[in-house]
């Protein structure tokens, strides 16, 4: 592997980052539980098991168990502090308690996440997403001074990615007069390559 790779974690093979110079992709079928360092990396964890719906919603037929990941979050975060890079997950992330991050304010800008590393809030939407998507980060390996000044606060209005319905019918309802537009799977887990570009901005200040 050469000088100055950095290391994305949990992506999709046909991504924003598959075939890219300077990035090793991790897909699913690498499993990046087991990468071994040792360049700096960004991790797009699963979010499903921390999120606001970790329960799988009112519509689950099976209750799902906080943070049942199967240590994906875990691992990433691990590799991040151990290798330096950045971490992305959903806003209000349950991971963030679980494994004692500051939560930073939804207002933007870098703060302390506690012991090691910094944290912010960004929306997604100010880098081409089509929701607004409040995302945290946590990055770890470098001066908080060398982190680069995001686009914080609110994006422009988009495609929300919870409408707050309460049951499946409600938002399919929803879907089909017109109240709301509901975006893919896929749509919704897509990085921006603006906002891509931004995370490798961060991890390769690990690099310098």
């Amino acid at each position: 592997m050469s000088e100055g790779m950095i290391a994305a974690l949990y992506v999709l093979p046909d991504g924003p980052y598959a075939n890219q110079a300077g990035i090793d992709a991790w897909p699913e079928d690498r499993d990046a539980r087991l990468y071994p360092g040792p360049h700096p990396v960004i991790a797009h964890p699963p979010c499903a098991r921390w999120g606001r719906y970790w329960s799988g919603g009112p519509s689950a037929r099976v209750r799902r168990k906080l943070g049942d990941d199967a240590g994906c979050f875990e691992a990433a975060i691990k590799a991040v502090q151990q290798w330096g890079g950045v971490l992305e997950h959903p806003e209000a992330s349950h991971a963030w308690e679980a494994f004692y991050v500051n939560k930073p304010p939804r207002s933007g800008g870098w703060v302390s996440a506690g012991e090691t590393g910094w944290t912010c809030c960004v929306e997604q939407g100010h880098y081409g997403h089509r929701a607004r998507k409040a995302t945290w980060l946590y990055a770890c390996g470098m001066a908080e001074d060398s982190l680069p000044e995001l686009t914080w606060g609110p994006a422009p209005s988009g495609i929300r990615l919870d409408q707050g319905f309460h049951s499946a019918e409600e938002r399919r309802r929803a879907v089909r007069t017109g109240i709301t537009q509901r975006l893919s799977k896929r749509q919704r887990a897509l990085t921006p390559d603006p906002f891509r570009d931004c995370l490798l901005e961060i991890a390769r200040l690990c690099l310098r």
